[in-house]
């Protein structure tokens, strides 16, 4: 009996298995990129809770209405002729508002007008750097442009009842004689920028923009923008498939969020977060690495003895809704300095940090009036 084994001929060749990932075009330690690194990726938390940019990568011209489960607020996105923004459009907004951050950080002024070099972005958003590149960037703008907005979302503590672009406006400011685009200079939205400014912002794992398909990113802003530092958070598919903006059929979303979860407990390619499905309910879980850099374990200051207790994102936010008008880094300190006079530190940080809050604007009201 002969044994038959498969046995590669001359001539023929092997098609490498296909990762999850992205190829990291552009390593950091490179010497001409590396102070575009050192502006930590920052998505507006706005954007990230609500379906604004398409899943799909062909074109796009359906018009979409989301309302809240309360119907106090609303989105509509309306595309143009060429479509709506992508999921992969989204870097731009990424990069901008990171760079806006960044210059914040460092004491600097700001402006919603950016202007910076074409190629820094697409070497920040792992992005290839020769002619496709530019192409797609330019047709990212455009759509970015184009895509009209209605929303009365509150941003920064300011509540917008209007219709914008997610960028004003763009400005190719020089090209090469091959029509390369150099410099650029972009307009931010009055409602992203306000997202700069109230700090509605999230810092994102760099791996963001190695994640191929464009559910996986927007299952990863979902769990940075409903997870957190929290031990778990458990959504429905059907809730899912609305908060996502898929599409597909339901049948075919589990299928696709099956194959995501798969491929994640396969390789581990998700970053900050394990995705789990199990039967109908999306399970995510904080990785360790995530927690260690983000959640430090409660300890005590060495002066006042306050308990520092992490909040989650989710909570700041909604803690804006609930005292408007005031900052809430200083709310929180407030309810740190009354959390360590107790005797135990809170069982439920969160439900106690928003009652705190619900309680500081029934007494003082408004921050000014």
């Amino acid at each position: 009996m002969c044994e038959i084994t498969n046995v590669l001929m001359v001539g023929e060749t092997t098609k490498p298995e296909r990762t999850p990932l992205l190829p990291l075009r552009h390593e950091q330690g490179d010497f001409f990129v590396c102070d575009i690194f050192d502006a930590a990726p920052k998505g507006d938390m706005a954007s990230m809770a609500h379906p604004i940019f398409t899943l799909s990568t062909k074109p796009d011209t359906k018009k979409r209405r989301y309302e809240a489960p309360d119907g106090e607020s609303y989105v509509e996105i309306r595309p143009n002729m060429i479509g709506l923004a992508t999921m992969h459009d989204r870097d731009v907004l990424i990069y901008c508002i990171s760079q806006v951050m960044a210059a914040l950080k460092d004491g600097k002024q700001v402006h919603r007008t950016l202007r910076f070099k074409a190629f820094d972005l697409l070497v920040a958003t792992n992005r290839p750097t020769a002619g496709t590149g530019y192409t797609g960037l330019k047709a990212a703008l455009e759509r970015l442009q184009g895509t009209q907005i209605e929303t009365n979302i509150t941003t920064g503590g300011v509540e917008q009842i209007d219709g914008f672009s997610l960028i004003d406006r763009y400005r190719i400011v020089r090209e090469t004689r091959d029509g390369r685009m150099l410099d650029l200079e972009v307009t931010l939205s009055d409602w992203t920028f306000n997202a700069i400014a109230g700090n509605d912002v999230l810092t994102l794992n760099r791996r963001y923009f190695q994640l191929r398909k464009p559910l996986e990113r927007r299952l990863y802003e979902l769990a940075r923008k409903h997870c957190g530092t929290q031990p778990e958070w458990k959504c429905g598919l059907e809730k899912l498939k609305a908060r996502s903006g898929s599409t597909s059929s339901e049948k075919e979303f589990r299928r696709l969020v099956r194959a995501i979860c798969k491929a994640d407990e396969e390789h581990d390619h998700m970053p900050d977060y394990a995705f789990r499905l199990m039967g109908d309910v999306l399970t995510v879980t904080p990785k360790r690495a995530f927690l260690d850099q983000y959640a430090p374990p409660p300890k005590q200051e060495s002066l006042s003895g306050a308990y520092i207790i992490p909040l989650s994102p989710e909570t700041l936010e909604r803690a804006r809704e609930v005292a408007p008008t005031w900052d809430v880094a200083v709310l929180a300190d407030e309810w740190r300095s009354y959390a360590a006079r107790q005797k135990e530190p809170p069982k439920n940080p969160d439900r106690a940090f928003l009652g705190f809050c619900r309680s500081w604007f029934e007494k003082r009201g408004r921050n000014g009036y």
